[in-house]
Order: structure tokens, then C-alpha cells, then sequence
């Protein structure tokens, strides 16, 4: 093959979090710059990289022809998880594509995501709701990580099925990470979806930056919304219930 290709902060971070040994089904593989790197770097014997989109999927192609791993990647154009087959993979891989489209993915095809070792997920958009739909269909959070590239922050996480008395006991383990009087009831679940239940729990840097930057956006619009509150008083209410959630939230790393 030719030399390791160099991927972005964000990409890298999902590369990262993909376990040793996997073989790996890359839904959204856009130009297969991930898949490429994969197996480049040994971390994948094989690759499965899927597009909904003929236009990446052939310059992914193109790519994987002139870094030679063609004997290590299988392209193939899939609407999500469509044209996969069970046991072609032991990771899923989906990033770069809004929440809610993930979701969609992951509920269309249940029986399918079942048989996935392990996903790496990295959602765009609405992750509040993302976080909040993994919770509630039984999947315990293994590993989260947060990049700050080019002006943005971009959340990942690392994520299994859990079933029965073993997803009980994650969550009753996850809420031994103790937050003293600090956060009501059910404040800890709802932080949790809003910022990343493990990013909380190990006091992410990038995490402190992103709440800092969310508090100062939030008593921006306040005051804006301020100088006409009798229009927007819903309003108002719902933006100052979050940010004395943010606040709380950046109290906890002095914690």
C-alpha cells in the first residue's frame, strides 16, 4: 500500500475508537478516506464501505485503488444498513450524518445493528435526542470523546447492546458517579443526553469549552429576548432552565 493516508481530527477520533481486530461496515464512507486508513494502520483486516451515493462511492473507489487495499475493502452502494448481510462485520461505523438520519439507520434495520459487536457513532446534529434514543434501546456507553476542529466541537461515542439485569446494572453503575446536592432529581439523566454521560463523568476539557461557549450563546439570546419578554416568555422560561443546567454542569469540574 502506499504511505498511511492523513485524516481530519474529527475522522481520526472515530478511527480511534473503533477496537483492534474489527472488521468494520463504514456506513456513509463518503470518499473512504476511514476505511482506507483502517486497514492502512492494521486496526481492520477488512472493510466494508457503504454509501447511499454513487458520486463518493466512486471516488472512493478511486481512492482505495490508489492506495492499493482493494484486497482489503469492499465497496458497495447501500441505502444505511440495506445491503448489508449479517456476520460481514463485527463494527459498525456511522459518522458525519445528522441524528436523526443515525437513528433511522439504526431502527430500520434492528435485527441487523444487533449484530454489531460495537458501534462508533459520531451524529452531527440533535444529540440530545441521539443520546436519549441509545439510552432508551438498551445500549451502554463504552467510550466518549470530544474534538474541537476548525471552530467546532464534534462529540463520538462508543456504544454495545446491553439486555436485561446487565443494561440495569450499567445504569445503576453509570449513577454511582456521584454529583452531591448539586443536581436534582433526574438532572444527572438529563445532563447525560444533553452533554455525554461519560464525557461528564471524566471531566472532558473540550466538553468544560463547549459548556462555557453554550452558557455565553444562551445569556446572549436572554438578553436579547429580555428587551421584549412579554412576546417570548415560553421562551425565556425553556432558555433559563437550560442554562441553570449548563451552569450546573460547569460547576461539576471544580467539583
Amino acid at each position: 500500500m502506499e504511505r498511511v493516508i492523513s485524516l481530519s481530527k474529527r475522522m481520526q477520533a472515530a478511527a480511534d475508537l473503533v477496537s483492534q481486530g474489527k472488521r468494520v461496515c463504514d456506513v456513509g464512507c463518503d470518499h473512504g478516506y476511514v476505511s482506507i486508513y483502517l486497514v492502512q494502520s492494521g486496526k481492520s483486516p477488512r472493510v466494508l464501505a457503504m454509501d447511499v451515493r454513487r458520486g463518493p462511492l466512486l471516488r472512493a473507489e478511486e481512492h482505495v485503488h490508489k492506495y492499493r487495499a482493494e484486497d482489503y475493502i469492499t465497496l458497495r452502494l447501500s441505502d444505511g444498513l440495506s445491503a448489508y448481510r449479517a456476520g460481514e462485520a463485527d463494527t459498525l461505523l456511522c459518522a458525519g450524518m445528522g441524528g436523526r438520519l443515525m437513528m433511522e439507520i439504526l431502527e430500520k434495520d434492528r435485527e441487523k445493528t444487533a449484530d454489531f459487536e460495537e458501534l462508533v457513532l459520531q451524529p452531527q446534529s440533535e444529540l440530545p435526542l441521539f443520546r436519549k434514543f441509545l439510552r432508551e434501546n438498551g445500549y451502554r456507553f463504552i467510550e466518549e470523546r470530544m474534538v474541537f476542529e476548525e471552530g467546532k466541537f464534534y462529540p463520538l461515542m462508543k456504544v454495545a447492546r446491553s439486555s436485561g439485569l446487565s443494561a440495569k446494572r450499567t445504569q445503576e453503575s453509570e449513577k454511582l458517579c456521584r454529583y452531591g446536592k448539586l443536581l436534582e432529581e433526574g438532572e444527572e439523566t438529563v445532563l447525560g443526553d444533553l452533554l455525554g454521560p461519560l464525557l461528564l463523568k471524566e471531566r472532558d476539557p473540550y466538553l468544560l469549552r463547549f459548556v462555557q461557549k453554550e452558557i455565553r450563546t444562551k445569556k446572549e439570546i436572554l438578553d436579547r429576548l429580555g428587551r421584549d419578554g412579554a412576546r417570548h416568555q415560553g421562551r425565556v422560561r425553556e432558555l433559563t432552565g437550560e442554562l441553570s443546567l449548563l451552569e450546573k454542569a460547569e460547576a461539576l469540574w471544580g467539583m
